[in-house]
């Protein structure tokens, strides 16, 4: 029998990880397909371990993986996939905002020989305005920068096949875009529309600066046109400064030498040197990330793993062994 397996990074999602393990079990097990769910707790500082150590006790189809603390949800989501046994493997939150009873239809895709099924967005419930156009933006932002193409308005939220979620695995570093990584393992896509709903409780762990960071983080990772821009930048600063030199040459030969004015002097010094700073900037985000690469850190460590019950925990540990002696 088919096996689908299901990730679901979790990081402080006590108040509403029953009420989605509810939804998620009920439409797995409609679906008539052997399945287990990972999760993954990302050093959660609420009660979210202890719920999920509560569903593994009554749910056989529950595997829980501890983190030994909070590696962000780009790693913890790459965690759970490590363990993933699965033929089919789908990614999905725990915040309700993309709902588990979407799970069939991408199933159905995925049955008909394509690789990866992707939720695409058709509305944002529950957010505001300017995260909405941020969001908009944002995404038509990269498949402008980039080079591959990252589907607009969508998230996490796939379904992917064995040997699309392999391919993806054979990718480790710790600067983790997976947004741009699903798209860069290439394979059929489709995409399946869907309305995405407000959190069913709590709050998002995204603020604007986070959010920000992980446009950088999206950005660097998969372009280097800002590195681009900043020899284009100081091209186009030494042709101006070529032309005013000239323009200073002809008009002292024709009018004198006047004294230049002190206003102007300061602002071409604080132009220069702030155009300096943001250039030294742009190379300083690449440099960091390429020495953090360097390192060859692993990109977690397992405070503990229990597997699910269900005879799927046996072939699960077997496929995570292979992948780590790999």
């Amino acid at each position: 029998m088919l096996m689908v397996s299901v990730v679901v990074p979790v990081y402080d999602e006590a108040e509403v990880l029953d009420q989605f393990h509810a939804r998620l079990s009920a439409t797995m097990n409609a679906i008539g397909v052997d399945w287990e769910v990972i999760y993954v707790n990302d050093g959660s500082r609420d009660r979210s371990l202890d719920i999920m150590r509560a569903l593994h006790a009554r749910d056989a189809h529950v595997a829980m993986l501890n983190l030994s603390r909070n590696f962000g949800k780009e790693i913890a989501l790459t965690a759970g996939l490590d363990r993933a046994a699965g033929d089919a493997v789908v990614v999905i939150d725990a915040d309700l905002q993309d709902p588990p009873e979407l799970i069939p239809q991408l199933v159905e895709v995925w049955a008909t020989g394509v690789d990866v099924v992707y939720a695409q967005r058709r509305g944002r419930s529950g957010e505001s305005w300017l995260k909405r156009q941020t969001a908009f933006a944002f995404y038509r932002v990269m498949r402008r920068l980039t080079k591959i193409d990252i589907p607009p308005d969508t998230g996490d939220f796939r379904l992917m096949s064995r040997r699309a979620v392999d391919a993806l695995l054979q990718l480790r570093e710790h600067h983790r875009f997976m947004k741009g990584l699903f798209a860069w393992v290439g394979f059929s896509t489709r995409a399946v529309p869907y309305i995405r709903e407000a959190r069913a409780a709590g709050s998002s762990k995204w603020d604007y600066w986070k959010l920000w960071n992980f446009a950088l983080e999206g950005i660097t990772s998969f372009s280097v046109l800002p590195l681009k821009v900043a020899t284009y930048l100081g091209l186009g600063i030494a042709l101006l400064s070529g032309l005013y030199a000239v323009y200073l040459v002809i008009s002292t030969l024709i009018h004198g030498n006047p004294v230049p004015g002190y206003p102007s002097l300061l602002v071409a010094i604080l132009f220069m040197g702030s155009t300096q700073l943001i250039v030294l900037g742009i190379i300083g985000e690449y440099l960091g990330r390429s020495f953090n690469e360097l390192k060859h850190r692993p990109l977690y460590f397992v405070e503990s793993y229990v597997p699910p019950a269900s005879s799927a925990s046996a072939v699960s540990q077997v496929l995570h062994d292979l992948r780590a002696a790999g």
